[in-house]
């Protein structure tokens, strides 16, 4: 699974950095994925916070 976050949507919030920080991370004014691959046990907390936010700016290729 991996993920991908378009930084022209995103406005740091930081809600994902707060959901999954193994996964996102912030870098200047906008968060960044980490990992190239999102490990197994990471999976449903890199989804939920594809799913929490606020202007769907991650989005989860399986």
């Amino acid at each position: 699974m991996k993920a991908t976050i378009d930084q022209e949507l995103c406005t740091a919030c930081e809600l994902c950095v707060d959901t999954c920080p193994d996964v996102y991370e912030m870098s200047g004014d906008y968060a960044v994925v980490k990992v190239k691959v999102i490990p197994a046990n990471q999976e449903e907390s890199a989804r939920q916070a594809a799913e929490d936010c606020p202007v769907e700016a991650i989005k989860i290729e399986d």
